[in-house]
């Protein structure tokens, strides 16, 4: 009974551990090894406790059937974490275009939420300020209801299918792209337009160093943007989440 139970621990752990390990925040380099650690042991054994019932079982296969079973468990558990995280990428990708279209892509590197490479000081606050709001609508508890539902949709018995994994995230990275264009659009009209205003300027008057003098005047009208913007820009970015996501 206790081998069985340690069997079941570690298999539950597999699925569980590896979402958290890639998933947004959690997964984060700047969260200590050591407390992804232990909340995902933690998690693991609360959701043993529910699904006794479905991984136990499991527990005593062969040993060349329990290896498979262990493979597929990181695997399914690692596509459930790697499809939040395509999304914040696609996020903070797009935050990178933001800094650079309206000129505050050489203005110092900020802190990086997620990963140890600087980041533009506009991206890390856009990054920063989404995460945020990403905790403030329960989205770690949307992560343990997907892998609760993850033993449904996807049971221990199938092990894991190629196929599916590559569909689902060939449609995250699409749906993704699409909704990152739609908070990037207003940006990428306004470096547009007052590159091409000032292009003609420039061509008018060859004289003056226009694009020194036309920098601070990018900056202030691209923040000023931004600070009538990001409201809607976090908004559209929970609304493309949660159906992209924790609803598949």
């Amino acid at each position: 009974m206790i081998e069985t139970a340690v069997i079941a621990a570690f298999l539950a752990f597999c699925r569980v551990g590896a979402c958290f390990m890639l998933m947004p925040a959690l997964g984060s380099a700047r969260v200590p090894m050591q407390v992804r650690l232990f909340v995902a042991v933690g998690a693991s054994l609360a959701l043993l406790a529910h699904l006794w019932d479905t991984i136990a079982p499991h527990a005593g296969d062969r040993p060349d059937r329990l290896f498979l079973v262990i493979v597929s468990e990181l695997l399914i558990g690692a596509l459930i974490g790697l499809v939040a995280r395509f999304y914040v990428l696609a996020l903070q990708f797009m935050g990178s275009a933001i800094a650079m279209m309206i000129g505050f892509g050489m203005a110092g590197g900020g802190i990086a939420i997620e990963e140890n490479e600087p980041q533009p000081a506009v991206a890390a606050i856009i990054s920063f300020s989404a995460l945020m709001l990403l905790f403030v609508l329960d989205f770690h508890h949307g992560v343990i209801q997907a892998l609760v539902t993850s033993y449904r949709l996807a049971p221990m018995d199938a092990l894991f299918d190629a196929q599916s994994a590559l569909i689902d995230l060939s449609d995250t990275l699409s749906q993704s792209f699409f909704v990152m264009i739609r908070l990037g659009s207003p940006f990428i009209a306004y470096a547009i337009l007052i590159n091409l205003a000032f292009g003609f300027i420039n061509k008018l008057t060859p004289q003056i160093p226009i694009y020194f003098i036309s920098l601070p005047f990018v900056i202030a009208g691209g923040l000023v943007l931004l600070y009538f913007g990001i409201g809607s820009l976090l908004a559209l970015f929970a609304d493309g989440f949660f159906p992209t996501t924790i609803g598949r």
